[in-house]
């Protein structure tokens, strides 16, 4: 089964990530995976640190001659920004006056920085907000797309994109073929699929800006060719769309999760919600809707996967809100840390990979994952009996 492990703050000198269980033999596309990461720091609405950082991973263990050796893979992104942070975040230099001037003692409302001192006795909130901040993200996204390689190598194809920014939204219809929407969403800065609502939504958010304030909105992930059977209906920890909601809540910013229609099916009635059972020869079994996105009694009914996030906007404000100072009681306004006016755009690359994340491990530990030629032997015999059944 697929593991992995993320280290390092947001100024520091770089970010480690380390996954254990890649199956071996699957040739690894360097240039892919730093795709990702650029696309992670642009979109609209982003901050001046995307334009120091430009990400690039470099891997270090569990690869020879571009293949991976089923060995953990050990991967690292420097952090550029490093350099002007050196003596604030040396890792084992000593701590003295000098380089504690950046020393956060105002607590951002929204931020894990009052609470993670509190419960980890810091006295200086940096300690906190160095490793809560989404920079860790980075990493997740290049795991993701170690991730995503191989399940395209097993014809599984996932996307993710802006559904809705603020009370705008993204488009109309929500289709489910991958290849048309990442044909749509890549035509413009937002990742959205209707052209029209580019405009409107770039005024919002300068709009926004302007005003001190930020957004959140929507993240939509779909997956397609995903085999039936996918996670358990026998314990409650063995459920996917389960494992798949804990992963897109442990996204920064995240306050929501629906599959399918999620709320929606709430306030409709059942006869609305179901998606009736088909059966043909050529295709075998399948549904005449998607209402359920993709999962029934906790596995994947062969259907496309349907993932909905629901992102607050950014806590870190230019007009700060009321806070009170740790040390001398005193209420002041919150420390302003540089931040964006939405980071929506590279939250849905960060949702799509930690999807990926997920069905990559739930491939790998329902079948041999040790090798991927037998992977492949093995998924296409099930898929096959699915067929038959």
């Amino acid at each position: 089964m697929m593991y992995f492990l993320t280290a390092g703050e947001s100024h520091g000198p770089q970010l480690t990530g380390i996954i254990e269980g890649v199956p071996a033999g699957m040739q690894l596309d360097i240039a892919k995976i730093n795709a990702a990461l650029a696309a992670r720091q642009g979109g609209y609405g982003r901050g001046n640190r995307q334009k120091i950082e430009h990400d690039t991973v470099e891997i270090t263990g569990g690869l020879r001659h571009g293949k991976t050796l089923g060995s953990p893979l050990a991967l690292t992104i420097q952090n550029r920004d490093h350099a002007h942070w050196s003596k604030i975040m040396n890792p084992t230099s000593p701590e003295t006056a000098e380089n504690t001037l950046r020393k956060v003692e105002r607590p951002r409302p929204g931020h894990a920085d009052l609470v993670g001192g509190m419960k980890y006795r810091h006295t200086d909130l940096r300690n906190v907000l160095e490793r809560s901040s989404a920079r860790e993200t980075a990493m997740r996204v290049a795991v993701g797309s170690i991730c995503k390689q191989l399940l395209e190598q097993l014809d599984i194809k996932l996307v993710g994109y802006v559904q809705q920014i603020g009370k705008l939204a993204g488009a109309k219809s929500l289709p489910t073929d991958v290849s048309q929407i990442e044909q749509q969403i890549h035509a413009n800065d937002l990742r959205i699929l209707d052209m029209a609502q580019v405009t409107p939504i770039h005024k919002l958010i300068d709009d926004t800006k302007r005003a001190g304030d930020t957004l959140g909105g929507i993240i939509r992930v779909v997956a397609e060719n995903v085999p039936a059977g996918l996670g358990s209906y026998i314990s409650w920890d063995t459920k996917l769309d389960a494992k798949l909601a804990a992963a897109v809540m442990g996204v920064n910013a995240m306050k929501g999760v629906a599959i399918g229609d999620g709320f929606t099916a709430a306030t409709n009635l059942g006869s609305d919600v179901m998606d009736p059972i088909t059966w043909d020869q050529e295709s075998g079994w399948s549904r005449s809707s998607d209402h359920l996105g993709g999962f029934e009694g906790g596995m994947t009914n062969g259907m496309p996967l349907i993932i909905q996030a629901a992102m607050k906007p950014i806590p870190t404000l230019y007009k700060a809100l009321k806070s009170v100072n740790l040390k001398t009681r005193e209420v002041q306004k919150a420390n302003v840390e540089r931040s964006d006016t939405t980071a929506i755009v590279p939250a849905s690359l960060v949702i799509e990979s930690v999807v990926a994340i997920e069905l990559a491990k739930e491939i790998t530990a329902t079948f041999d994952g040790s090798n991927l030629a037998r992977l492949k032997e093995q998924l296409q015999a099930y898929r096959q009996e699915l067929k038959e059944y």
